[in-house]
């Protein structure tokens, strides 16, 4: 390999020191030079100012110049390698002089024989480099910063006039103007959610790009986290009329380390491709562990009956804006963002993905991740045909009573009947709306009615809606909770009027289920009060500090429709102007972005003058969370704002 010519100026006017310099420099074995050779001072000044030379011999005595002056001129214009000042004898004085003026080092032309000579050109040019790296290293700095601030900017431009499109689209749907355009908005509204999603894939591999992603891991309940995903996905792969099937080949860890959010990304994210390319079969999703270089690893493998994947395709489809062939003629469209995104994440999960595909045969991705020790931790077959292994050991409620779960899938009503079992109360099962009025009919003549009913709505035969309204018929008196995907808040006054007394959306959420069951079979009485959506006091009060005149609007509607009283201010000057008029609110929710300042500074100076308003950040990008901790920050909401991320701040 050939070694790269170091560029070094010789300012001299004695030509034969130019010869001896010349000759010296060239017996130096470390370095490469190419020598170019000035004697004017003047153009020493032109040639030092096009700042091409890695190092310069500057001679002091320049005819009637001397080289002090053309060193200072020299710097002045940019020139930014060492230079290094020959003098033909030692002055203290001059050594002084020269350093002072920017010269990184002196030499006496005795001295270039010596070791003292290869010393200084080494040393000079190992600080020239060092300077290099420096200055590239604060370039790449700020580039970094410059990227930060465009993708914050970015991300907080594309969620403002999301949180529009998405919120008016929710209040749309649960008005009476969604009867006649019901499709027409449900189209609005998953392509606003698709959109999201990809700004969300943008933003975590511009994070893992700047390696500024990273991980939360905590002690989780595998059966937990996997009777999520399964649940959510199952619904997803029935709805193209396949099925998803759950295998554990040996005893998993009951509590792992991780970070649940990533790992519940990846599984869906594959999960959903091979969802998305299989057009009839089956997906298997099986778990083990595996011990690999002396570590106990934690391996999932997804195996699909799809397309498959062609050989010169595998390795692309992991890298970002990637996809298989023949995207766009199956209407399956993405960026080709998530299997990067997924192995970026694994890496720093320190595991792996890997890929077996045939075209015509399906696919198999295979990702291992390291769940932390796990050595001494409890083991059980993870089953998600539902057995009680997979649910909590120890529910955090118990009740008594009676309770008939009805749901057309099997999965999804043993899920839920294990989960009111773990809690103490007796279940039995329905799987449509008229075997549930059988099986009430005969507990009533029995004299052992039902304390409470958990309902699907969408069921064939007969579904919940129908079935609830025949059970308020016959004089059931006990609590209907209906169990549906659609949670929006039209959705929640139209079940109350039907019968129902509170609604648990899908996938369920165990903590709200084991609430619900608190609450419900708590009761003496069996009529127990409607339960649907949370009520707010007349007198609750929020100020909604936003300048985007769209975004303020909408989320001052969607805060009325729950009935929170809402003042909007438009800018850090107008808050204080209302705060100090009127500070008689429950929260402040405050942009990052004002025109007149910084959201952090104003909820800085609110915990300074206002401490018992609670503060809550409304933001289009993620707050640096030091600083939230540090301002003891309530909350923080990313967004785009919907109904549901409300109504947890109320």
């Amino acid at each position: 390999m050939s070694i790269k010519a170091t560029k070094l100026l010789l300012v001299e006017d004695d030509e034969d020191d130019y010869i001896l310099t010349s000759d010296y420099l060239e017996q130096l074995s470390s370095h490469t030079f190419e020598i170019e050779w000035v004697s004017d001072p003047k153009q020493a000044v032109k040639v030092l100012s096009e700042n091409k030379h890695d190092i310069c011999l500057l001679d002091y005595r320049l005819g009637a110049s001397d080289g002090l002056s053309v060193l200072k001129q020299a710097i002045k214009n940019g020139f930014s390698g060492p230079i290094i000042m020959l003098t033909g004898q030692s002055n203290e004085a001059l050594d002084s002089a020269a350093l002072d003026a920017g010269a990184v080092d002196y030499l006496v032309k005795s001295e270039m024989t010596t070791s003292r000579f290869a010393r200084a050109i080494r040393y000079a040019l190992a600080r020239r480099d060092v300077e290099d790296e420096r200055l590239e290293r604060l370039k790449a700095e700020a580039e970094n910063r410059s990227k930060d601030r465009f993708l914050a900017h970015l991300s907080h431009e594309l969620r403002t006039p999301l949180s529009s499109v998405l919120g008016y689209t929710e209040l749309l749907m649960q008005s009476d103007f969604s009867k006649q355009a019901e499709n027409e908005l449900g189209v609005i509204y998953r392509n606003g959610k698709h959109l999201l999603s990809l700004l969300n894939d943008v933003l975590d591999l511009s994070k893992i790009a700047a390696d500024k992603l990273e991980l939360n891991c905590s002690d989780v309940n595998l059966d937990s986290l996997m009777a999520d995903v399964f649940t959510l996905m199952r619904v997803s792969a029935l709805d193209k009329g396949l099925s998803l099937r759950f295998e554990s080949l040996q005893p998993l860890p009951l509590i792992v380390n991780i970070d649940a959010t990533r790992l519940r990304q990846i599984l869906i994210n594959i999960i959903n491709n091979a969802i998305k390319f299989t057009e009839q079969g089956e997906i298997t999703l099986c778990a083990w562990t595996e011990f690999v270089s002396a570590r106990e690893m934690l391996f999932f493998s997804i195996e699909d009956s799809g397309m498959g994947i062609a050989p010169e395709k595998q390795a692309l489809i992991f890298k970002p804006f990637e996809q298989i062939a023949d995207v766009e003629s199956r209407a399956v469209g993405g960026a080709g963002l998530g299997l990067a995104i997924c192995t970026e994440l694994l890496n720093r999960m320190q595991g792996s993905i890997a890929l077996d595909s045939a075209i015509g045969k399906g696919s198999k991705f295979i990702i291992s991740l390291y769940p932390g020790n796990i050595k001494n931790v409890e083991r059980s077959i993870l089953r998600l045909d539902l057995t009680p292994n997979m649910q909590q050991k120890n529910a955090p409620c118990k009740v008594n009573g009676r309770v008939l779960v009805v749901d057309d899938l099997r999965d999804l009503r043993v899920l839920v009947g294990h989960m009111i079992t773990s809690a103490g109360a007796k279940v039995d099962y329905a799987e449509h709306g008229k075997q549930a009025l059988e099986k009430v009919r005969n507990a009533q003549q029995q004299g052992i009615d039902y304390d409470a009913i958990f309902m699907d709505i969408h069921m064939p035969i007969m579904g919940g809606k129908e079935a609830t309204i025949e059970l308020r018929k016959i004089g059931f008196e006990g609590a209907i909770i209906a169990l549906t995907a659609a949670t929006m808040k039209g959705i929640h006054n139209e079940l109350s009027a039907l019968g129902f007394n509170n609604v648990i959306a899908k996938p369920v959420d165990s903590n709200l289920l084991y609430q619900c069951l608190q609450d419900t079979l708590s009761k003496n009485n069996k009529t127990a009060d409607v339960l649907i959506p949370p009520e707010v006091t007349h007198n609750t009060r929020f100020l909604l500090v936003e300048d985007d005149a769209d975004a303020a609007q909408i989320t001052q509607l969607l805060l009325e429709s729950l009935g929170v009283e809402t003042q909007i201010a438009s800018s850090y000057e107008h808050c204080l102007a209302i705060l100090k008029a009127d500070a008689n609110y429950d929260k402040v929710l405050l942009d990052m972005n004002l025109p007149d300042g910084s959201g952090l500074d104003l909820a800085n100076h609110i915990k300074q003058h206002y401490p018992k308003l609670k503060r809550v950040i409304v933001s289009g990008m993620e707050p640096d969370p030091v600083k939230i901790k540090q301002l003891e920050i309530e909350q923080v909401l990313l967004k785009p704002i919907n109904l549901a991320l409300l109504e947890t701040l109320i």
